[in-house]
């Protein structure tokens, strides 16, 4: 599971980029109780989304040319410009290279040979997120992607990955964890895209998961509000009731009430 004692190679942040900041703000405030505050003026519009005061997430408007509303996952590193250097030598593609920012970090923005975009953060004044796995905040990072074999090598090199195949139906999922990490820090998985996922225009993506405290309530809440549902609520067998969601500008997100450890 996620946890705030960040490591190597584990999820540590967690942002929106998105056309209408404000009009994020409030629809995820309706959905999760976030509350949005901004990080200055110096910031371009990004702020922070936090629950009970500590901060779960960001939001900040679209600065890529030709990008679409979505979530990035953020892992940590130690050392973003070597991280660069290692999804290079992987076959990756370095989107935006390493840069400071302010005194809170230095981050750096990549895509995996298979179009899975995610990103570094290399901690400064800021270590990551202040709360995961209580409801309302990050709980579970997927990717699901057209080459898993391909995804976990990728990976392996860049992260140091250890993986680990579930059987899950007519699929195989392959539960993620960071390097020397025990089944304790799984924060993750691989699932392949089948062809209806692709039917439907799906490609290679990381997802993320937030918990919540219902899940059917939350999918009741993201309709209500003017967000999809993508995957209506179902059951997965020792791990939880879960919904794949969209929010108004069309950003993708997932929800889980995952079942008591």
């Amino acid at each position: 599971m996620l946890s705030t004692n960040y490591v190597a190679g584990v999820p540590n942040w967690v942002d929106l980029a998105t056309t209408d900041v404000d009009a994020a703000a409030a629809f995820y405030g309706a959905v999760f109780g976030w509350q949005f505050q901004s990080a200055g003026p110096d910031a371009g519009g990004y702020g922070l989304l936090t629950l009970d005061g500590k901060t779960v997430a960001a939001v900040g408007p679209l600065m890529e040319q030709g990008a679409t509303p979505s979530w990035t996952l953020y892992f940590q590193t130690q050392d973003a410009n070597a991280t660069a250097d290692a999804v290079k030598q992987a076959g990756g593609v370095v989107r935006a290279e390493p840069f400071d920012v302010f005194t809170q970090g230095r981050m750096g923005q990549f895509t995996d040979p298979s179009g899975g975009k995610f990103a570094v953060w290399q901690p400064g004044d800021t270590k990551g997120l202040d709360e995961v796995n209580v409801p309302g905040s990050l709980c579970w990072a997927e990717l699901h992607t057209a080459d898993a074999a391909g995804a976990t090598s990728f990976y392996q090199a860049v992260f140091g990955w250890a993986t680990q195949d579930v059987p899950m139906g007519d699929f195989s999922y392959r539960l993620i964890r960071p390097r020397g990490g025990g089944e304790e820090s799984t924060f993750g998985g691989m699932m392949p895209l089948d062809p209806q996922m692709t039917a439907a225009g799906m490609t290679t993506t990381w997802q993320s998961y937030f918990e919540v405290a219902d899940c059917d309530a939350t999918v009741a809440k993201t309709a209500e509000h003017g967000g999809a549902v993508v995957m209506p609520a179902q059951d997965v067998p020792q791990v939880g009731r879960m919904a794949w969601l969209a929010d108004p500008a069309g950003a993708a997100f997932s929800v889980i009430t995952s079942v008591a450890q």
